[in-house]
């Protein structure tokens, strides 16, 4: 796998460029959907593709692996054939998952002993069995498994932590380098750069993970509890120690206003549940701000969601039908704020690729910024 940087802009981090997979080339920087269990909730593929135009979408490893099934996946010829998607997926390694279960989970030094949140099953996570099971799953941007400390762990736990992080990436990448994709299309294996909120062992965390000399790095283990400030100090902590040539990941973030900061301190992919998760509860994100569409404000507003167009449901439906559909509890209010979200989202990223292309996306993010965090 390949990423060619396109451009710079002059007054920031920002760039833009394109990764080649074998299932396609995606943009960055790029927004990924998030679908969990293989499925990006309430939306349809074929509005993911022609719609929201979603380049590339996201799995989890804890999830798939529980259910369907590694079987079911290997028996269909991987995930993308499973779930009938011809994109790029990239799959998390689970390890956020495993972690957050806290009183259900057991940590070694040879991987993690957990319980299943469906049944309380065993279950057992090495670093080399997390490479196996993505392996099945067919991803083709897979992750090391790592631990999540929180964002109020004190230094002692956080180094503690990130040694065991270390370990466990250095297992994988050789079990990676050792085994072979399954379904006859390349997959590429990116470190997790852990470190909590501590300059010093983000920085330890960056300069082991490039000297393992992978196509890719994802930042975890931020907004996680720590001040959105503190998120942005970190970013700018990594990225001088990053590789200029190869895109970075910032793992489950976030706001279209931490999106576009963290552009602005050269992050190129983002995922987050935020944007169907806050549909679902009628939370909608437009240009001008956010709307609680549940609002009685809305219920004799005729005009689109948001009037500078970021999807077809913009001009299709109106606030006060959306709100009508919500109060009445209709399936479809959260299918249509679902896909206005994302489609959001989408835009907003490609804004940003447009913007860097021109040198002025510093300039335009300290304006946009304002309006996305009005509440409307």
């Amino acid at each position: 796998m390949r990423f060619e940087k396109i451009a710079q802009d002059p007054h920031s981090s920002a760039r833009c460029g394109l990764f080649y997979t074998d299932h396609g080339v995606v943009e960055t920087p790029i927004f990924m959907p998030v679908g969990t269990v293989g499925s990006v909730k309430a939306v349809y593929h074929r509005d993911l593709k022609d719609d929201i135009k979603a380049q590339i979408i996201l799995g989890n490893t804890y999830h798939l692996y529980l259910r369907p099934g590694l079987d079911i996946i290997a028996g269909a010829g991987g995930l993308h054939k499973f779930i009938s998607w011809d994109r790029p997926i990239l799959t998390d390694s689970g390890g956020y998952q495993v972690f957050s279960l806290a009183e259900n989970r057991k940590l070694t030094a040879e991987g993690c002993m957990f319980r299943s949140h469906i049944d309380g099953s065993k279950h057992f996570f090495s670093p080399e069995g997390v490479v196996d099971i993505q392996r099945v799953i067919g991803a083709d941007i897979i992750m090391a498994l790592d631990e999540c400390p929180p964002g109020s762990s004190d230094h002692a736990y956080a180094k503690k932590s990130l040694k065991l992080t270390q370990q466990w990436l250095e297992r994988g990448v050789t079990h990676f380098d050792n085994t072979k994709p399954l379904y006859g299309h390349s997959q590429t294996f990116f470190p997790i750069i852990q470190g909590c909120v501590y300059p010093d062992l983000r920085a330890e965390a960056a300069e082991h993970a490039v000297s393992l000399n992978r196509d890719g790095y994802a930042i975890g283990g931020l907004s996680v509890g720590e001040p959105a400030e503190v998120m942005y100090q970190m970013l700018e902590v990594l990225q001088p120690l990053l590789p200029a040539d190869k895109p970075r990941y910032l793992m489950g973030v976030g706001t279209p206003a931490n999106i576009l900061e963290a552009i602005d301190r050269g992050v190129d992919m983002f995922d987050c549940v935020m944007p169907t998760r806050n549909a679902r509860n009628g939370m909608l994100f437009t240009s001008k701000g956010m709307i609680n569409i549940r609002n009685k404000k809305w219920a004799d507003d005729y005009s689109p969601i948001d009037k500078n167009g970021t999807s077809f449901v913009d001009t299709s439906y109106s606030k006060a039908y959306l709100r009508h559909l919500f109060v009445s509890g209709e399936i479809l209010g959260a299918q249509i704020a679902s896909e206005h979200n994302l489609a959001f989202y989408l835009k907003l990223v490609k804004d940003a690729r447009e913007q860097i292309r021109r040198g002025t996306f510093r300039e335009w993010k300290n304006s946009y910024v304002k309006h996305l965090e009005t509440k409307l």
